[in-house]
């Protein structure tokens, strides 16, 4: 269920957002980026902003020139217990699992495994509809046009989850490729291709081929039982508590589980382009699909906004893009009602800004945390931060 009064609150702090503090470097649309604010600003920033919007647990990660400058952890994992946030704490990844995946489907890219642009059909040993979790779609032969570019670029045309609908069926309401439209549905149907197509264990293909080649020792799309030691549980906008969910299940569309220290390496290694092709981690980011919607939830609803042209506001590969005064631009949230994720990146410089949070009311104070460490942009917060 999305938090419906939330957007409210965000929008209220980016019009009434206070002063700049004297000790941040700011830039001004066209100039190169100004040198990052030290550590120890960035800290005590992050501490300010935790407790004037009582935040739970906050953790971050500043990548500069593609190397970990800074990673750092504040406030609770557990409040009710006492229990510190670490950076090795382990914290629910949600969708940014879905742009790792995107690495994943680009190395068999590289391989010549997969084609991008290929109907999944190809890979599928039957029928979609002929799945189980997919009868819904029987009669409709729009399912034969989906690939997994379309998946990654968030325009299958499906709502976000079948629950959302009336009747909790699966359906198209665009034919796929034609609008982009934020959907978990479509990550299912990729991960089922290449399961069932390419005989992958996608949960296993993730460790061995992303989580392990990168050093993250800490992060996993299936629930370990190590992970139990150090682990942040959840807190609602209104504070309420939620325990950490064990997902038993290996889920593209986001059961990452992770720490902050996994995420700034994973984040650093492809800003530096490692584990892929150039034309692959080029293509990652690479502007597909202009953006025009006025938010991206409620994800099919039909209002558009000059704000995202004007930008360039377009989707990836399982990430959004967008054109700064400073040049290309990428970002991607993780969100659920006790979870606020988000990862900022400049490709000018490569440099970056992680933010993991057990505690959604992280969401409302990202605007001026990313602002404070990588100056001013144009980072489309109004579109970002609009819920159902």
């Amino acid at each position: 269920m999305r938090l419906p009064f939330i957007a409210a609150a965000i929008l209220g702090l980016l019009l009434a957002a206070p002063a700049t503090p004297a000790s941040q470097p700011t830039n001004t649309p066209g100039q190169l980026p100004m040198p990052l604010p030290t550590n120890g600003a960035i800290d005590a920033e992050a501490r300010r902003l935790m407790a004037a919007h009582d935040v739970k647990g906050m953790a971050l990660a500043v990548i500069d020139s593609g190397r970990v400058v800074h990673v750092a952890a504040f406030g609770h994992a557990n409040v009710e217990r006492g229990l510190p946030l670490t950076t090795d704490t382990v914290m629910y990844g949600a969708s940014l699992t879905k742009t790792a995946f995107a690495v994943l489907v680009l190395q068999l890219v590289d391989e010549g495994r997969l084609d991008l642009d290929a109907p999944l059909e190809r890979y599928l040993p039957r029928p979609l509809p002929e799945y189980e979790d997919y009868t819904d779609l029987a009669g409709d032969e729009r399912w034969r046009l989906l690939t997994a570019r379309i998946v990654l670029n968030h325009a299958t045309g499906f709502a976000n989850f079948r629950w959302l609908e009336d009747d909790g069926k699966l359906r198209f309401h665009d034919a796929p490729g034609a609008r982009y439209g934020y959907s978990g549905e479509g990550f299912y149907i990729l991960q089922l291709a290449l399961e069932e197509g390419l005989h992958l264990d996608v949960g296993a293909e993730m460790q061995r081929r992303v989580f392990d080649r990168f050093g993250l020792n800490r992060t996993s799309l299936q629930w370990r039982a190590d992970f139990a030691g150090d682990l942040a549980d959840g807190y609602a906008l209104d504070g309420a508590f939620e325990p950490h969910d064990e997902r038993s299940g290996a889920s593209a569309a986001g059961s990452m589980d992770t720490t902050i220290a996994d995420q700034a390496l994973l984040w650093a290694a492809i800003l530096r382009g490692e584990g892929l092709s150039a034309a692959s981690r080029a293509e990652l980011v690479r502007p597909q699909l202009d953006i025009a919607s006025a938010h991206q939830f409620p994800t099919l609803a039909p209002d558009t906004d000059p704000r995202g042209p004007a930008i360039g506001l377009a989707a990836g590969l399982g990430l959004v893009t967008f054109t700064d005064g400073s040049g290309p631009m990428w970002f991607k949230g993780g969100h659920n009602d006790w979870t606020g994720n988000m990862l900022v990146c400049r490709e000018t410089d490569r440099r970056a800004v992680v933010l993991l949070a057990n505690s959604v009311r992280a969401e409302l104070i990202y605007p001026e945390m990313v602002r404070f460490i990588l100056g001013e942009t144009s980072m489309p917060w109004w579109w970002e931060y609009h819920y159902e």
